[in-house]
This record gives structure tokens, C-alpha cells and sequence, in this order.
């Protein structure tokens, strides 16, 4: 997992080092799904996100439009959060931890394309049992 982390993270950093700041998140979003299946990796983009209550699914007549939807997941194991905002903000780390628990995934990285620099200002790292922001 680690190793998968990583090389998310130095894709990301290439994506941000090719277009800069200022595109629109779906923008970034192809890039970096681009960037991750040349360096080898699976990446399955927009997929639903099951909303389980007492064994209904709450999700499963969702329209596409109103579907609860994350952006990416690489090697069935770690979510990917992507972002064009002024900061990233505690709603964002939730956003990724609701992903997380109702995809039954460990861990999840969030990027904030619309900065300077991704790292560290456009970085969060979010693991079920607690959040963290790296700077």
C-alpha cells in the first residue's frame, strides 16, 4: 500500500508539474488517470458509491446525475479525492473518510491541484481511525 501511495503521489506531482494551477478538476482528473496507467496501475474513474443503511442500499435507483460518485480508485485499494479549490478545507478529509468506510477501503489521498505547489500545500492523507493533513 505504501508503494501504491507513493507512486500516486509523485504521479499527482507530475500532473501538477505539466498543467499548473487553474484547470478545472476533471481536467487534472484525466491527466492523472492517464499518468497512473502508464506507470502500470488500475484505475477505475466515477464509480458509484453504495450507501448501505440496515441492508438497503439507499444509492441503487440514484440517476447518474445524482449518484454518490468517487473519483478515483487505484489497485482496488486506495481512493483518490481530486480538487481545484482555493484551500482544502475539514469537509474535504470527511468527504474522503465517508468514501473510505462505504467503500470499505483503508486509506485515501486528496489533492488540491488549484496551488502553488501539490506538496505540501495540496496534499491530505485520510485513514480510517484518523485524519491527517501533511505539511
Amino acid at each position: 500500500m505504501k508503494d501504491i501511495s507513493k507512486d500516486v503521489i509523485g504521479a499527482a506531482i507530475e500532473v501538477h508539474k505539466e498543467l499548473g494551477p487553474g484547470l478545472l478538476e476533471r481536467i487534472y482528473e484525466r491527466a492523472l488517470v492517464h499518468e497512473l496507467q502508464l506507470r502500470g496501475h488500475s484505475v477505475t474513474q466515477q464509480g458509484r458509491v453504495p450507501i448501505m443503511y440496515k441492508g438497503v442500499d439507499l444509492a441503487s435507483d440514484d440517476t447518474a446525475e445524482n449518484a454518490l460518485r468517487y473519483d478515483l480508485v487505484v489497485d482496488d485499494c486506495l481512493v483518490v479525492e481530486l480538487k481545484s479549490v482555493e484551500q482544502l478545507k475539514p469537509v474535504h478529509f470527511k468527504q474522503v473518510k465517508t468514501y473510505l468506510k462505504l467503500l470499505n477501503i483503508p486509506i485515501g489521498l486528496l489533492f488540491n491541484f488549484n496551488v502553488s505547489r501539490i506538496m505540501p500545500d495540496g496534499f491530505g492523507r485520510v485513514v480510517l481511525g484518523f485524519e491527517e493533513k501533511d505539511n
